[in-house]
């Protein structure tokens, strides 16, 4: 038997709906609460507001990606947030015309836009850890910008990506993250011939 949904999901999959066939911004909460079949109290209840919704979707799509497992260990850390990322957008494209709509809405909403930013950093930190990378200190923190970058270069071209297979966003994300990866070796050398020089070892200066 299958899983009957909950009221957040009914919900979400309600507001991707609607936002798939209008514009976003001219969606009212009660007509959310009318296409999930709801009384617009229960609604409140459960999304006070359209941010606190579209979080919830955020962490649903968070959820299934991670509900697939880690990525495989032995592969490169490149290859394991390539298949992490293409795994989400895979969850994605269930909900392309709708995220179309609340993205170009959202782009002129602050509030939204800054809400989706604190989302946006929150998902790429479960993407990494996904991949088998930390997303803690510093180190962490650069991860989670340098992905978030990557993402979101990947989902404008996903955006327009009309390909069964989704081969402009693969190539994109490929790369943007060989970009990155080669940035991040960069910065490695750079850092340990550093420390060599910083302790006088003779190696530095043959190194540079």
């Amino acid at each position: 038997m299958a899983k009957k949904p909950d009221n957040r999901t009914k919900i979400i999959e309600a507001a991707m709906k609607l936002a798939a066939e209008r514009t976003w911004r001219d969606i009212s909460m009660a007509e959310i609460a009318d296409a999930a079949g709801i009384g617009i109290g229960e609604l409140h209840e459960t999304f006070s507001t359209r941010a606190a919704l579209l979080t919830a979707f955020g962490r649903m799509v968070d959820a299934e990606v991670l509900g697939a497992g880690a990525a495989d260990p032995s592969e490169p850390a490149a290859d394991r947030l390539f298949d992490v990322l293409m795994r989400r957008f895979d969850v994605l494209n269930r909900y392309k015309p709708g995220l179309a709509s609340i993205i170009e809405s959202t782009a002129r909403d602050p509030l939204s836009a800054l809400c989706s930013a604190a989302q946006l950093r929150q998902s790429m930190a479960w993407m990494l850890e996904a991949a088998g990378l930390s997303s803690d200190g510093w180190r962490g923190l650069v991860r989670i910008k340098g992905l978030s970058a990557v993402y979101l270069y990947a989902m404008r071209v996903w955006l327009r990506d009309d390909s069964e297979d989704m081969a402009k966003t693969m190539a994109a994300l490929d790369k943007a993250l060989k970009r990155i990866d080669r940035l991040a070796r960069g910065f490695e050398r750079a850092g340990r011939r550093g420390r060599r020089e910083a302790e006088g070892d003779p190696a530095a200066d043959a190194a540079s």
